[in-house]
């Protein structure tokens, strides 16, 4: 059993009991015209910025009207599902080490859009719908209607996490600019844990001679 917690600068939209200590939290911020949410893992433009897809359309640049929206903060290609294209549309993201938290523009938020968040074996750790994303009305201009949504993964669904299945029954649900944090690798940890170690060797050396300092002033 997993748990899906929504929030929408810091206010709660809803809540599913857990146990394991796995959870996919979802949060959002509005987009804007000019993009400045995290720096684009993948953005659909050019080869190596890609990531493997099926089902759905790489679409645009710009609007083709009653198919697809450029989602606001965009600038190039993108990822879109619906009549227009195919639907669903399969985003693979999997990361060997596993993956912190995973954002993306959520283009013209509509109720008949829907997200699974997919795991291993193609289980699903998540499902949001598009009408928990008010005000869901799928306007193309409007920087609520276009937010910057953040995954954030806690304990195994971390490791789990493989990718993003998108759906809409309507034109459209549009998708860009992924931007995938991943856990540190086993060597980086050790470094990391090399380093602060070296540091608490470097500040006991010190307060210990501080402490000899002290000692000798005062006997003199």
């Amino acid at each position: 059993m997993k748990k899906l917690v929504l929030t929408s600068t810091a206010v709660a939209l809803a809540s599913m009991a857990t146990a394991a200590g796995a959870s996919v939290t979802v949060t959002t911020s509005p987009g804007a015209a000019v993009y400045a949410g995290p720096a684009p893992t993948y953005d659909f433009d050019t080869p190596g910025t890609t990531p493997t897809n099926s089902g759905g359309g790489i679409v645009g640049p710009g609007t083709t009207s009653g198919q697809y929206a450029q989602p606001l903060g965009s600038t190039g290609m993108y990822f879109s599902v619906g009549p227009s294209t195919s639907s669903p549309g399969t985003i693979d993201i999997a990361n060997a080490t596993g993956v912190n938290w995973v954002s993306f523009i959520w283009g013209s938020v509509d109720t008949y859009n829907t997200l699974e968040v997919l795991g291993t074996g193609g289980s699903v750790l998540a499902t949001i719908m598009g009408g928990s994303l008010p005000p869901a009305n799928g306007n193309q201009a409007s920087a609520n209607s276009n937010p910057i949504v953040t995954l954030t993964f806690s304990g195994q669904d971390a490791f789990d996490f493989s990718g993003l299945r998108l759906s809409s029954t309507s034109n459209a649900f549009e998708i860009d600019n992924i931007a995938v944090n991943a856990v540190p690798e086993p060597a980086t940890w050790a470094m990391f844990i090399l380093g602060f170690g070296l540091l608490g060797g470097v500040l006991r050396a010190r307060t210990a001679a501080r402490r000899r300092s002290h000692s000798a002033l005062s006997f003199s």
